[in-house]
């Protein structure tokens, strides 16, 4: 959806930025205790109005459902603030007396919390309360569908923050979040660090920002069901995770994995969860519905039920299903479905054995989830630690349903809705972001050694030697060395006095010259070559001939019709473009890997 155009947002930003800023001047002062009083209190307002938010969240974006959201919500005013109650932040942080290390946290500044549609409520109370608890004053920019829900929570969380003591100016919420606005607020001199939360171009964007930025990539989470598991119980985790708020959770399992051998028991357990299994036809149907030419997810299927999708698709499904199911038989272009897909659909995947579902999962990853979340339901735990090593995402849960168990909920990672992917989907950081990532760490560190106590006795016995050396006796070794191999200098470069050069001294034996004349020997003869006069002109001299190159015709671009990631990758490896048009389907991932790496190139039939 495209953002309001209004030349007024950008002085919106500028003031609303230096009013935080101003603020924090104040708020970096305060001690943790006062610190922590303000996040308390801004906690508990969040807990006092967990469903007013929900519901305001659900009525103005229309995405996911209420009493989910209303566990989003307190997740964050809640399990959040609890696990981060005791957390130093600021001030001492620990010392460490065996290494002479003292470690002192200081906060950044301002943080701009770019903020999603799919969790404009929850997002917000995450994003300020580990702001406020390290130290730092937050601007937050809400997406446009959901300015309204987003500032009533950012006011909300205001009055409570003023309440315990905090300076006015401290939690600022843009009411006019436009593209320029947004872009604004990323590049303003004193926003310290972005936190970027949403669609694959703004996360970019904060990473082109030239601020530091915790941006976080796509999910497209794979659940690998193991013969050894609970399957009744494994099932009920996947399809309470699979419809918890209507997928909107980016870690919210989209693909399940299971052996052939355990076919009829896993789908008798789906459909006694009221999971509804469709047609072929159907399927087609979802696939196209689901997934644009563009290959992007339709924004109108995000966060809808299932019966809701349905009746986009042309089917209808019985009252109270939990999730729609789709079987699919592999990963890639030809299998829409195989995407991320942000609602209650989940792809199903049976294969030969527990090395074909290690293999289906992986593709799943690299078909748009890199770096993000896996789970896998076992009790084999060396299937559990083999899965863990083969694939290639920073969170692998197990035994879990998967949006509560990589948000904290149910696993001990940190409590965030901030989820780090990683270097293999660009991101800085692999973790769950939490204050300790908005906080610098000042050492102070005493001297505990002389400088050539760090190194081996003969190593630092050379250095010294080495140090020692007289730069006269270095350059004389150097003429010696060279009048050894029959080189005189006087014969390649012009003498620059008639003085008689000076008779080089002995080199001890001992010594380390030999070695260093030998370091010296290209270094000279560079300088011989550049010294050495040219060869005089001679201006009838006849140039040679120019041999004539036969050149190819350029051969024909061949245009793509489907992109992924994967297919990007492999260009990558090959030092080679993939050509698309106006008509190629590229996924969110590969789209965002291809531009930035200068792989995709657009091109007319």
């Amino acid at each position: 959806m495209p953002h309001e155009q209004d030349p007024t947002s950008i002085e919106e930003v500028r003031g609303k930025v230096e009013k935080a800023y101003a603020a924090w001047q104040q708020y970096r002062q305060f001690s943790q205790e006062q610190i922590d009083a303000v996040v308390e209190r801004v906690a508990a307002a969040g807990r006092a109005n967990a469903r007013p938010l929900a519901e305001l969240a659900v009525e103005e974006t229309s995405y996911g459902n209420v009493e989910d959201k209303v566990s989003k919500n307190l997740l964050c005013a809640d399990f959040l603030a609890r696990s981060i109650r005791k957390m130093k932040t600021v001030g001492l942080l620990r010392e460490i007396p065996e290494e002479k290390i003292v470690e002192y946290g200081v906060p950044v500044g301002v943080v701009a919390a770019l903020v999603p549609t799919t969790n404009p409520t929850s997002t917000v109370i995450s994003k300020t309360l580990i702001s406020l608890k390290a130290g730092n004053a937050i601007v937050i920019s809400p997406h446009p569908r959901a300015v309204r829900s987003t500032c009533q929570t950012a006011s909300i969380l205001t009055r409570a923050a003023m309440e315990a003591g905090a300076p006015e100016g401290l939690i600022q919420c843009l009411g006019k979040p436009t593209l320029e606005a947004t872009q604004a607020l990323m590049k303003h001199e004193h926003t310290a660090v972005i936190l970027a939360t949403g669609g694959a171009g703004m996360v970019r964007s904060a990473y082109s920002s030239g601020k530091p930025a915790f941006g976080v990539g796509p999910g497209n989470v794979p659940v690998l069901l193991d013969r050894s598991a609970d399957i009744p119980d494994a099932v009920a985790k996947v399809v309470a995770g699979k419809s918890y708020d209507y997928g909107t959770v980016c870690s919210s399992e989209q693909s399940l994995v299971a052996e052939e051998s355990i076919r009829d028991q896993v789908v008798a357990e789906l459909k006694a969860r009221k999971a509804y299994f469709c047609t072929d036809e159907q399927k087609e149907a979802l696939g196209k519905l689901l997934v644009t030419p563009a290959g992007t997810i339709n924004p109108r299927c995000v966060g809808q039920s299932p019966a809701k999708i349905a009746e986009m698709a042309g089917f209808s499904v019985p009252a109270g299903t939990s999730i729609i199911v789709a079987e699919i038989q592999g990963v890639g272009r030809e299998y829409p479905l195989s995407v991320e897909k942000l609602s209650p659909v989940l792809a199903l995947h049976f294969v030969k054995d527990f090395a074909a579902a290690l293999d289906r999962c992986e593709a799943v990853l690299h078909f748009g989830g890199l770096g993000h979340t896996c789970t896998i339901h076992a009790k084999d735990d060396s299937h559990i630690r083999e899965f863990a090593r083969r694939m290639p995402a920073m969170r692998v849960l197990v035994n879990t349903a998967s949006p509560q168990g990589s948000v904290g909920l149910t696993t001990n990672v940190l409590p965030s809705m901030t989820l780090g992917c990683g270097a293999a989907a660009g991101n800085i950081t692999s973790d769950n972001v939490g204050p300790l990532h908005l906080i610098n760490i000042k050492r102070l560190a005493y001297a505990v050694r002389l400088p050539e106590e760090a190194l081996p006795p003969e190593l630092a016995q050379a250095s010294v030697q080495a140090a020692t050396i007289d730069r006269d006796l270095i350059a004389a070794a150097v003429e010696q060395y060279l009048a050894s191999r029959g080189i005189r200098l006087d014969n390649l470069v012009p003498a620059r006095s008639a003085a008689p050069a000076p008779a080089a001294p002995a080199v001890p034996a001992a010594s380390p010259v030999p070695g260093i004349v030998d370091r010296f020997l290209a270094a000279r003869r560079q300088m011989l070559v550049t010294a050495a006069p040219e060869a005089p002109s001679c201006s009838c001299s006849v140039p040679p001939p120019v041999p004539q190159i036969k050149t190819a015709p350029a051969p024909e671009v061949q245009i793509t019709d489907f992109v992924c990631e994967n297919d990007v990758r492999a260009a990558m490896q090959q030092s080679r473009k993939i050509y698309i048009g106006p008509k190629t389907i590229v996924t969110p991932s590969a789209r965002d890997l291809g531009e930035r790496e200068g792989v995709l190139v657009t091109a007319q039939r």
